[in-house]
């Protein structure tokens, strides 16, 4: 179980549990729980890399403590 910082560039940061083996799409279902919003609103970067859906966290190689940027389309 690892636990992922979210950040909206406007001050809001949430943190996240979720295994490195999920998908980037199941992650941001989760984190519309956090939110309260569409998971298919949801945009997520990495280091200004768009993260795609089908792609497992671990590949990304986001680990325990990692940021990420979020926006919303």
């Amino acid at each position: 179980m690892i636990e992922v910082v979210v950040n909206d560039r406007l001050g809001k940061k949430v943190k996240v549990k979720c295994l490195e083996e999920d998908t980037v799409g199941d992650f941001k279902k989760v984190l519309s729980l956090y939110l309260g919003t569409q998971h298919n609103k949801i945009v997520l970067q990495k280091g200004g890399s768009v993260l795609k859906d089908h792609i497992c966290l671990d590949d990304y190689e986001i680990h325990d403590g990692t940021n990420l940027e979020l926006y919303y389309l």
